[in-house]
C-alpha cells in the first residue's frame, strides 16, 4: 500500500506550517486520515495543555509527533487513548466521532499504545503475556495448544522466533517491546501509538524495531511514532508533527522538512525574546574578547570521562572539567543530558569506561560515592527530586551535608540554623525565616535554596540540570550571574539547559548532544546559537 506521504493525491495541508496545497478535486481523490482531531484542548489546574489542536493519521504511514517536553506531546496520546477526556474538540476514528472512556475502550476500537516502559508481566511465558486477559477456551478450559501456537503466529508476523513457553523476563528489553507489539497487533490493531519506544534499545535493536514498523505500515497499519531522536525521525517517519507550547505548530511531510528546520519550530528559535538574544549575544562578546573567563590552559580537571557510556541510554563520552571551568550541555530533550549527569553523580551506573577524579580512576557506584568525591547534583524536576515540601527551609538546605557526615554525627540546631542563615543571605533567598516550609517559597527561591544546599557541602564539582526552569526571567539572571561568581573561586560546574542562550551566557565550552552521542565541544567564535542549532540538527561545524 503507497502511504499518504507518497500519494501524488494527498490532501491538502493545512497553512500552519503544512506544505503543497492541492487543488480540491486532488483533495476529494485523496484517502480519509484514520484518526483525526479538531480543535482538541485540554487544562489541567494552571496549565493550559493542549490548544485547539488539529491532527490527522492516515492509515499505512508513519506518523511522528515531535516537541520538546512540555510541548503536549503526552497530553494529545492519553486524549487519542481515553486515559483523559479533552475540554472541547472532537475526535475521529474511521471517519466516526468517537469518545473513549478508558484506554480499554480505545484498544477495543482498534488504539493500542505502547509505552516507552514496558508494560508486561515479567513472570509470565511470551504466550502468556500476548493472550493476557483473552485467552480462547475449549470446553471451558484455556486452550494451552491454541495458545501457543497463536502467540507463534502473532511474532512471525513481525518476523521473530522463539520459544513462546519461556518467561517474558527471560528476553532482553528489545524482544519484550516486540512481544509488546504482537500483543497490540493480535487484536487486529488500525493505530499503532509507539511512546518513546527506542529509549531503551541500542542501534542494532532499533534498526530491527523500525523494519517491523515498515512492515506493519506496508500492511495497511497506522503508526504513530513519539521521539526526541532527530536521525530516528528521519529514518521512520513519513509525516512529522510539530507540537510546541501546548499548541501544533505545524504538520509536515518528512521529505519537505530539514533538520535544521525541525528544531528551529520545535524550540521557537525564532521567537527568542529580545532580552535573551541580547544575553546571548553579551555571553559571544565576552567569549570573543581577548581575555576570556577561562581555567588556565593545561589545569588538570576535576573529572574526566574517558568512554564512559550505559546500554541503552548514553553512547560512550569523552568529557572534562577543568576547576573554575563552566561546561555547558546544549542538546534537545533526550538527547543524553540528564543521563550524562546521572551517570556523574552515581545514580545510574556507567557499563562501560573510566571515571577520573583529579586524575584518579574512580567508581561512582551512588550518589554516597559522588558525594563522597565532592560532586553535587541539583536534578531537572526540583519539585519530584529536589526539594521536600514540607520541610522547612533549613532542613532542605542542610540535607546533603547531615547525610555526608551520616546520620550519627547530628548538626546542631544552632549551627544548622547558622548555615541557613548563611547561605539566604549569600543567594538572596526571600523568606521571611529559615523555619518557612520550602514549599511556600516562589520557584526561583526554591531553585537557590537547593543550589544552597550542595554549596554547603563544599563540593567541587556542581551538576546542574535545568537550573532554571519555571522561574522568572529576573531570577534567572540571578542565578546565572551567582554561578558565574562562584566559578570565579574555583568551582566546576556541568550547566544543562534546553535554553541554548543560557548555556552560552555562562559557560566556557559547550558540548553538544544529538541521540545519546556527543557530537561537538565548541568554544570561542564556535559558541553561537546558529552553530549550535545547526550541531544539534547535524549540519553545523
Amino acid at each position: 500500500m503507497t502511504h499518504p506521504a507518497s500519494e501524488p493525491n494527498q490532501p491538502a495541508l493545512d497553512t500552519a506550517g503544512v506544505h503543497g496545497a492541492k487543488s480540491a478535486t486532488d483533495a476529494a481523490l485523496a484517502p480519509e486520515p484514520i484518526l483525526a482531531t479538531a480543535g482538541v484542548s485540554k487544562t489541567f489546574p494552571g496549565v493550559k495543555a493542549l490548544q485547539g489542536v488539529d491532527f490527522r493519521l492516515f492509515p499505512g504511514e508513519v506518523h511522528t509527533l515531535m516537541g520538546q517536553n512540555g510541548a503536549g506531546k503526552s497530553t494529545l496520546i492519553n486524549v487519542l487513548t481515553g486515559v483523559v477526556a479533552p475540554d472541547a474538540g472532537t475526535i475521529r476514528l474511521g471517519g466516526e466521532v468517537v469518545a473513549f472512556a478508558s484506554p480499554q475502550e480505545a484498544e477495543a476500537a482498534g488504539v493500542r499504545t505502547l509505552y516507552q516502559e514496558v508494560n508486561l508481566c515479567p513472570n509470565l511465558s511470551v504466550a502468556e503475556n500476548i493472550f493476557a486477559g483473552r485467552q480462547p477456551r475449549r470446553f471451558g478450559a484455556i486452550d494451552w495448544p491454541d495458545i501457543k501456537r497463536r502467540a507463534q503466529a502473532a511474532l512471525a508476523r513481525l518476523d521473530v522466533s522463539l520459544d513462546v513457553t519461556r518467561s517474558l523476563d527471560a528476553y532482553p528489553i528489545a524482544v519484550q517491546q516486540m512481544v509488546a507489539i504482537a500483543r497490540a497487533l493480535s487484536v487486529d490493531a488500525r493505530v499503532l501509538i509507539l511512546d518513546e519506544p527506542t529509549s531503551s534499545l541500542d542501534d542494532s535493536e532499533v534498526a530491527q524495531l523500525f523494519k517491523i514498523l515498515r512492515h506493519l505500515k506496508q500492511s495497511g497499519i497506522a503508526i504513530l511514532f513519539v521521539t526526541h531522536f532527530i536521525e530516528q525521525t528521519y529514518a521512520i517517519s513519513d509525516r512529522i508533527t510539530v507540537m510546541r507550547n501546548g499548541e501544533r505548530e505545524g504538520e509536515y511531510l518528512a521529505r519537505d522538512l530539514s533538520a535544521d528546520q525541525l528544531v528551529s519550530k520545535m524550540v521557537g528559535h525564532e521567537r527568542m525574546s529580545a532580552r535573551l538574544r541580547e544575553a546571548a549575544h553579551e555571553a559571544q562578546a565576552a567569549q570573543e574578547s581577548d581575555e576570556p573567563a577561562q581555567a588556565p590552559q593545561g589545569a588538570q580537571p576535576f573529572i574526566e570521562l574517558r568512554g564512559v557510556g550505559r546500554r541503552g541510554t548514553l553512547q560512550p563520552i569523552d568529557l572534562d572539567v577543568q576547576p573554575g571551568q563552566i561546561l555547558g550541555l546544549a542538546g534537545l530533550l533526550g538527547s543524553g543530558r540528564t543521563e550524562t549527569a546521572r551517570l556523574l553523580f552515581g545514580a545510574d551506573r556507567a557499563d562501560s569506561g573510566t571515571i577520573l577524579v583529579n586524575g584518579k580512576a574512580v567508581r561512582l557506584r551512588s550518589p554516597r560515592d559522588a558525594v563522597r568525591h565532592g560532586i553535587g547534583y541539583c536534578a531537572e524536576d526540583r519539585k519530584k527530586e529536589g526539594i521536600v515540601a514540607e520541610l522547612s527551609i533549613r532542613e532542605n538546605i542542610l540535607l546533603a551535608l547531615q547525610a555526608r557526615r551520616g546520620w550519627w554525627r547530628k548538626i546542631s540546631r544552632q549551627r544548622a540554623r547558622e548555615l541557613a542563615d548563611l547561605w539566604i543571605e549569600r543567594l538572596g533567598i526571600k523568606a521571611s525565616d529559615a523555619e518557612q516550609p520550602i514549599g511556600l517559597l516562589s520557584g526561583g527561591n526554591q531553585q537557590k535554596a537547593l543550589l544552597a544546599r550542595w554549596l554547603a557541602t563544599d563540593p567541587k564539582l556542581l551538576i546542574l540540570d535545568e537550573p532554571t526552569r519555571g522561574i522568572d526571567v529576573a531570577a534567572k539572571f540571578d542565578i546565572m550571574d551567582r554561578l558565574l561568581a562562584l566559578c570565579a573561586n574555583g568551582l566546576s560546574i556541568l550547566f544543562i539547559s534546553s535554553e541554548i542562550s543560557e548555556v552560552l551566557r555562562v559557560s566556557h565550552r559547550v558540548a553538544v548532544l544529538r541521540d545519546r552521542r556527543k557530537i561537538a565541544e565548541v568554544a570561542g567564535k564556535a559558541s553561537t546559537e546558529d552553530n549550535i542549532y545547526r550541531l544539534i540538527a547535524g549540519s553545523g561545524e
